[in-house]
């Protein structure tokens, strides 16, 4: 019996690990839990996080303008190179009020990769990276 049990976990987690779309969910949660454990070890205010938290949203405003426009901006808010970039900024011209910003932004994206919602194609709002795995 122990052994049966042994296989079933064997098999089901190597067919985890070949289903890339999990693997992100999973990443999207640690990436938020490690936001927000950092975020608090800075101190910043909670109600600057609860404010800000679905600011990054916003960005979908550019679908506005169209597909292809909506598509670029909103990836340019949703990919972590971007506040990666501010962390660095914040980093080397000492600017340590900006690392709670930076902090929530990552926050954001990992919240919405544990959704399931990922970066966009230019085709329509629905169409994801994640659609595709």
């Amino acid at each position: 019996m122990a052994r049966m049990q042994s296989m079933r976990f064997h098999v089901l987690g190597s067919s985890m690990l070949i289903r890339p779309k999990i693997i992100l969910h999973f990443e999207g949660a640690a990436i938020l839990v490690l936001s927000v454990f950092f975020y608090h070890q800075v101190h910043a205010s909670w109600l600057l996080f609860a404010i800000l938290f679905l600011a990054p949203d916003l960005f979908m405003l550019g679908y506005l303008a169209n597909v292809r426009i909506g598509s670029a901006v909103y990836n340019f808010a949703h990919t972590y190179l971007t506040p990666a970039i501010l962390l660095a900024a914040a980093f080397f011209a000492a600017k340590p009020q900006l690392f709670p910003i930076a902090l929530i932004w990552t926050a954001h994206i990992g919240f919405d990769r544990l959704l399931g919602f990922g970066l966009k194609y230019p085709t329509h709002f629905k169409d994801t990276h994640l659609q595709h795995l």
